[in-house]
């Protein structure tokens, strides 16, 4: 399907794109987004928490979040919101580690684990509820999304009607190359101190087995995931890590409605994670690029306290009921 134009414009004061991308983060207010919690076992001993909108209506909105994020991200409770004023119920999971209680086993989660979104959706299909099922993901949940959406192709749940992802890196290597660069230091730092605790907390579970002497010297995710990322999650290094879990090489096969926004001015993101070509030979896939957003932005003013992203996310689903 052809590249679709955009009509997102952003307010004139959220003049930079890092604005726009920490605006949601520490403005939003999100609070009256209620939650119920459920654990879920997975088959190689771990588990997954589970947050629940619950309305009573017999389609359901699936939310995979992004690095370092969880079903309280902002952009997340904030399609919660948006699912459930549009007659949907919404199930944000966690993944691993990502909840406030850190996982069992030996691991964490990754860019591109698409088993565990795999039993989240068939998790929800077994409760026989829900007749549709729309899944949305955020930059790494998008990634994860779209790989599984192109893993499963042809033989993906008939339940499984539409999806709309955000801010996706496509291409793991040219993003983590991206983050290596001085301009995107303070995005870096960030992270690598949230994942920094994580791994403290790993590393009480399995002191044998974790090792953070020197972690001090990792500037980079390069270094992040040549160290931890690809041994902890069964990848020779890291650059086989990003090869394998690039959602860019499974968007060919894509055989459900799926709407990709990347915001040019996205400042996480490269030309590659762009994938025009991908969209134009595919047309199952629609990518929308707006001027602007920033990563996972999107603001928009309005009397239900929805972003621009909530009510575009929900039109294209109400496009493929």
């Amino acid at each position: 399907m052809p590249v679709i134009s955009s009509n997102y414009k952003r307010p004139f004061y959220l003049f930079s794109k890092h604005i726009e991308t920490i605006h949601h983060v520490f403005l939003r207010n999100t609070s009256d987004v209620m939650y119920e919690r459920e654990q879920i076992e997975l088959p190689d001993g771990d588990f997954l928490h589970l947050d629940w909108s619950r309305k009573g209506h017999d389609r359901l909105v699936i939310i995979t979040h992004g690095l370092e994020g969880s079903a309280n991200s902002n952009y997340s409770r904030g399609m919660v919101r948006a699912a459930n004023l549009n007659g949907c119920d919404a199930l944000a999971w966690n993944m691993r580690g990502c909840s406030g209680v850190m996982n069992r086993l030996y691991r964490l989660y990754h860019s591109g684990e698409t088993s565990d979104l795999h039993h989240v959706i068939h998790h929800a299909i077994d409760q026989k509820r829900y007749k549709k099922i729309y899944l949305i993901g955020f930059s790494i949940g998008g990634n994860i999304t779209l790989k599984y959406l192109g893993e499963q192709s042809n033989d993906v749940h008939p339940s499984i009607r539409a999806s709309v992802c955000f801010s996706v890196p496509c291409d793991l290597k040219s993003g983590a190359e991206h983050f290596a660069k001085r301009k995107s230091k303070i995005y870096m730092i960030r992270f690598l101190n949230s994942l920094h605790k994580k791994l403290k907390a790993k590393q009480a579970q399995y002191p044998d087995k974790i090792n953070l002497e020197g972690f001090h010297k990792i500037k980079n995710f390069h270094d992040f995931d040549e160290r931890y990322t690809a041994p902890m999650h069964g990848f020779a290094d890291a650059e086989q890590y990003w090869k394998v879990c690039s959602s860019k090489y499974y968007l060919h096969a894509v055989r459900v409605p799926t709407l990709l926004i990347n915001a040019l001015n996205d400042p996480f993101l490269t030309p590659d994670c762009y994938p025009i070509k991908e969209a134009e030979q595919n047309s199952y896939l629609f990518l929308e690029m707006p001027e602007t957003g920033g990563h996972c932005g999107f603001y928009q003013k309005n009397k239900n306290k929805l972003y621009w992203s909530d009510l575009r996310a929900m039109q294209f689903i109400n496009q493929h009921m």
